[in-house]
């Protein structure tokens, strides 16, 4: 039984109190389970008793005394002691916390998938790096932390579409188009260019592709140098996230924006709202009225459209689309962003709180030999997502990013996170995984096999460690719903690295397979769907992550 199968107990227990009027309560809808921290207080424990005793004017040991009784009744329950002022400490009968084992096999890659975000229809926009250069080290967290929450997401219920908005119109775009021009000339690129040996490939390939481009007159020149560098450099980014596992459902363009008249469309209908006007020869929209710190331009006094205008444009697409809300996952470096952008939600008439969501998350920085590692051999100046890939590979690499809290600082050194040993914590979850997959094809071997669920006797599974690991392997479909409600992928990392060394006390200190000429006994089959159990939320929490469950290290 888990704590959400439990939940339904007490919730059930509670009707049953109610329905014969011995509690002049309305049933809860949720219902609060935990994990003592003394285990010599059951398995579990809840505070209902204290919740319902004001409503029911009775006192809490009294109302707990009720909802004790109706719950001894049921076949998965051992005992319900009342404690303190009121909790209920639950133990579970050994069957019923054995059971747990059994449906984490039986429901495969769906065991801690739950229904907690169902009906929530959401666009995921993360990473959104300018197509102007390489994916660098700050996007390559957003990259990990962005496909995990993405699949996080999925796993809790929501439909999730990944959106990957790249920026390629404006002034960057123009820099990018002029810097490749400038080396397929052998000219100096401008002082407010790009650098790096990856301008040098791209001007190289726009040149292969047309060789003819620099005969061309100046702004032919450089308009195909824009458009053919744009689809070069884009096509290497979408490469190397795929490389590392990441791949967008949308790839939106900012500049369809201007082509298709959305611009404008956005502009009016704000207008129609009521919140733009126009001064000093520009077109505002007035943010002030719902918190920002200044209004924030439209149009430019010279005729041209900001780059906010094109985020109003954006937003108003996604929520055209029928999103429900936009999720928008941004660095550090962009938390002046929030107050316009939550402003422009409620000036198209939207709920900010209902229906936009902005994570901001924290620079990453490389450490090797205890010296910060800064420079990239194709960038020049700044780490890249192959550059870290390379040093400790994309399973380690995505682990790392999604282990810490997005609003963390990261100090990553690559020293720890190469290394095949227990202080790398995705070597030791994986290696705990790859550990049991060994045990069960030894077994396979012995011809020893897990049968069919109804008959091995998880009644077997009494030592304190087995307890421990049922418990902990019971608690996955909380970690997952709490971590997306949260948006916090790092609780299921903490959590398989804690599962990952419960299951190798227990496997120290619980002889799994016969030894010699030692007979099979139940005990050793229920023994293996335990392991069974604990391989398959190690795969599906390590899926979360997008990060793979090797069966040999």
């Amino acid at each position: 039984m888990t704590p959400e199968q439990l939940q339904d107990v007490v919730r059930t227990a509670v009707g049953a109190v109610v329905e014969r009027g011995a509690l002049p309560v309305d049933v809860p809808a949720d219902v609060v389970i935990e994990r003592p921290r003394n285990p010599e207080h059951g398995d579990y424990a809840t505070n209902i008793a204290l919740r319902l005793a004001k409503p029911a004017g009775r006192p809490p040991r009294d109302v707990a005394a009720l909802v004790a009784e109706e719950l001894r009744a049921h076949a998965g329950i051992a005992t319900v002691d009342i404690a303190g002022p009121g909790f209920l400490n639950i133990t579970l009968a050994q069957g019923a916390l054995g059971k747990i084992a059994v449906d984490a096999v039986t429901s495969g890659e769906a065991y801690g998938r739950t229904d907690s975000l169902a009906g929530q229809k959401l666009n995921l926009e993360f990473v959104s790096a300018n197509p102007t250069g390489p994916v660098h080290i700050g996007g390559t967290r957003w990259a990990a932390v962005g496909d995990a929450l993405g699949r996080l997401l999925e796993a809790s219920g929501a439909s999730v579409t990944r959106e990957y908005y790249f920026n390629d119109a404006g002034s960057q775009i123009d820099r990018f188009a002029l810097s490749l021009m400038a080396s397929a000339s052998g000219r100096p690129v401008p002082e407010d260019g790009y650098a790096g040996d990856y301008i040098n490939e791209i001007a190289a390939q726009v040149v292969a592709a047309e060789p003819g481009v620099l005969e061309l007159p100046e702004a032919e020149q450089q308009e195909r140098f824009r458009v053919l560098g744009v689809d070069l450099m884009f096509a290497e980014i979408k490469r190397t996230l795929a490389d590392f596992g990441v791949v967008f459902d949308v790839y939106f363009s900012e500049r369809t924006l201007h082509e298709t008249g959305a611009l404008q469309k956005a502009i009016t209908r704000l207008r129609e709202n009521g919140h733009v006007y126009e001064a000093d020869g520009a077109v505002w929209l007035r943010t002030t009225d719902f918190g920002d710190d200044k209004d924030r331009p439209l149009i430019k006094s010279d005729g041209a459209p900001t780059y906010f205008a094109a985020d109003c444009a954006y937003y108003l697409d996604k929520r055209d689309r029928g999103f429900d809300k936009v999720v928008i996952m941004l660095g550090a470096d962009h938390a002046g962003y929030v107050g316009r952008y939550k402003a422009l939600s409620a000036a198209v008439g939207d709920d900010p709180e209902a229906n936009l969501e902005i994570l901001l998350g924290q620079l990453v920085n490389l450490v090797r030999d205890g010296q910060p590692v800064r420079m990239s051999k194709r960038a020049g100046t700044v780490v890249l997502l192959e550059d870290l890939v390379e040093a400790v590979g994309a399973d380690a690499a995505r682990y790392a990013l999604a282990r810490a809290s997005v609003d963390q600082t990261i100090d990553l050194d690559l020293d720890l996170w190469s290394r095949q040993t227990n202080d790398n914590p995705v070597f030791t979850v994986q290696y705990a995984h790859a550990r049991i997959s060994s045990v069960l094809r030894n077994a396979a071997d012995l011809g020893i096999a897990l049968g069919e669920a109804d008959d091995v006797d998880v009644a077997q599974l009494t030592h304190e460690r087995e307890n421990t690991l049922l418990r902990a392997l019971g608690e996955f479909p909380r970690v997952i719903t709490a971590a997306a409600e949260l948006r916090a992928p790092h609780r299921v990392a903490r959590y398989l690295e804690e599962l990952a060394g419960t299951y190798h006390r227990f496997y120290d200190s619980c002889r799994v397979l016969p030894r010699g000429d030692e007979e099979t006994t139940p005990l050793t089959v229920s023994r293996l769907w335990l392991c069974a159990a604990t391989a398959q939320v190690l795969r599906n929490g390590l899926a979360v992550l997008g990060v793979s469950a090797p069966e040999r290290m």
